[in-house]
């Protein structure tokens, strides 16, 4: 969930350049003279450089015109992106295998996919927790400036489903974005993408039962998915109940959570349940397998 080094190296090197532009310009830390000295410097002094950065952004655009330091042009290209920088209060929803997923407080909600420098992301404790933090591109991928601030707020049961249920929107309306500037345009799932989403846990479907609506009565096209998703769920019911009168073993077709048809064979019960529905109705059947353990 970390850079590479050899990045984290050049982002460093890069960063600290930028920030002591700015200190150069508004005198703000006395002893900073060189990017390395920035790692002398007390946190709280660090900060007050970001803020005096992302309170006036052009002065990215100064440093890569005036170009300091000497950097290459794809030096330059990766310090006029921070540009696109993203600052404010995030909830730490998930730790996957490539990154961090930091979801923002927005009435849409987006999910970015973060990398750290040399994080060691275990030490955030129990998730989700809330964070401030500036997110950065770097290289096609998103980081964020080294240091953000953890809040110490514990989470209910109640609070933590709402928050599942907000990263599951915003997962569903824009996927996990793992690159900046941000474009929900370019981003946004297909129908088919959102509606499978929507469908994938009870407290989903609950909480997003109004847009499942929408699309199916927009889109009857996506009636098989979501026959064949929701089959999957009364499946796993069925299952149980089977098996709990002596059942252990068969094929079985469900349609709108009604068993139409059952026996050892695939292909047979295929071929009754087809045999039972009109044409049109023979491709929202689910078939499942109940097998002996």
């Amino acid at each position: 969930m970390n850079l590479p080094d050899d990045d984290r190296r050049l982002f460093l090197k890069l960063y600290h350049s930028l920030l002591l532009y700015v200190n150069n310009k508004h005198k703000i830390l006395k002893d900073f003279q060189s990017p390395e000295d920035l790692f002398k410097e007390a946190l709280e002094d660090i900060e007050k450089l970001k803020e005096k950065l992302y309170s006036e952004p052009d002065q990215i655009d100064s440093f890569v015109r005036e170009n300091p330091q000497g950097f290459s042009a794809e030096e330059l290209e990766i310090i006029s992106s921070w540009q696109h920088f993203v600052k404010g209060r995030f909830y730490i929803v998930r730790f996957l295998k490539d990154h961090a997923v930091f979801m923002d407080e927005g009435r849409s909600p987006k999910a970015y996919g973060v990398k750290g420098l040399a994080m060691q992301w275990e030490l955030i404790g129990n998730l989700p927790r809330i964070v401030q933090a500036t997110l950065l591109p770097f290289k096609g991928k998103i980081t964020f400036d080294g240091s953000f601030s953890c809040y110490n707020i514990f989470f209910g049961s109640g609070m933590k489903s709402s928050i599942n249920d907000s990263f599951r929107q915003a997962k569903a309306s824009y996927g996990i974005i793992t690159s900046l500037p941000f474009s929900p345009k370019d981003a946004a799932p297909s129908d088919a993408e959102r509606l499978r989403a929507f469908l994938r846990s009870q407290e989903s479907r609950d909480f997003h039962w109004q847009e499942i609506e929408e699309l199916l009565s927009k889109k009857p096209e996506l009636l098989p998915i979501y026959s064949e998703e929701m089959g999957r769920v009364q499946a796993r019911k069925y299952r149980k109940k089977l098996k709990d009168i002596g059942i252990n073993e068969g094929w079985f077709a469900i349609i709108e959570g009604i068993i139409i048809a059952g026996g050892q064979d695939q292909k047979e019960v295929e071929k009754i349940a087809y045999s039972l529905l009109p044409e049109e109705k023979r491709k929202l059947v689910h078939i499942f397998h109940l097998k002996r353990k």
